[in-house]
């Protein structure tokens, strides 16, 4: 029903985000599904096929259905991209199944966009949306001081499948175990892996990452504000225009 009234009040402005959702949280709220993967893309389709004003019944995405419905009147005249928000191989594989689209979690290289479009392998037009941390500044190494600290986290195991396509996959996580902290990891890695980890540099460096991004099959990047004032930092990323 939200995203029908957004659709409505906004056509041709809104591409809706859907993903496998925080398992800790899931578990901790008793909602996690037991098959997640089955559960996202029965979802996905469900979702569609209710802002494309049909009818469902029988056991969809776990939930016993009888008739359901948007009101004809509440149906936006056309239905939303919907963007699968995945990085697993089974998962980018559902999103080219049952999404218009795959939002890609920062950091997003262009090698990452070609393993994870040859995972998705969509056989129709797919948006790829490109998260990544940003920081832009005449001086690219105030730039690169500037969004170290907000990579101390990509050392995780969670962000393997992020760095794996990367030729220095290997010193990567060979540097993450010989560091205590990851504050320690952040402050060693070293300056031009930063620039390829984010969007990091100097106005016409960062243009250029994005160019190399597009054509690694990206077609929207979102940059996120690197530093202690996020809203400072957007005077200094709109140079990139």
């Amino acid at each position: 029903m939200e995203i029908a009234t957004l659709a409505q009040l906004f056509p041709g402005r809104v591409a809706v985000g859907i993903g496998h959702g925080m398992p800790g949280r899931m578990r901790q709220a008793g909602c996690r599904p037991e098959r997640p993967l089955t559960f996202l893309s029965e979802y996905t389709q469900g979702v569609r096929a209710l802002l494309g004003g049909d009818t469902l019944n029988g056991t969809v995405a776990g939930a016993r259905l009888e008739d359901v419905r948007l009101e004809p009147s509440s149906l936006p005249e056309t239905s939303p991209p919907l963007l699968l928000g995945v990085r697993g191989p089974r998962s980018l594989a559902a999103s080219g199944q049952v999404a218009d689209g795959t939002v890609l979690a920062e950091p997003v290289t262009p090698e990452y966009v070609v393993a994870a479009r040859e995972r998705i392998a969509a056989q129709d037009a797919h948006r790829v949306v490109a998260y990544n941390l940003a920081a832009v500044d005449p001086d690219p190494g105030v730039a690169i001081a500037t969004a170290r600290p907000g990579l101390e986290w990509i050392g995780e195991p969670d962000w393997a499948p992020h760095l794996a396509p990367l030729p220095f996959a290997a010193e990567f996580a060979a540097l993450r175990a010989d560091c205590a902290t990851r504050e320690e990891f952040a402050e060693r890695l070293p300056a031009e892996w930063v620039q390829q980890l984010a969007l990091a540099g100097t106005p016409a460096q960062v243009r250029a990452r994005i160019d190399d991004l597009t054509a690694a099959g990206v077609t929207s990047n979102v940059l996120m504000p690197a530093g202690p004032d996020p809203l400072a930092a957007l005077e200094q990323l709109a140079t990139v225009l």
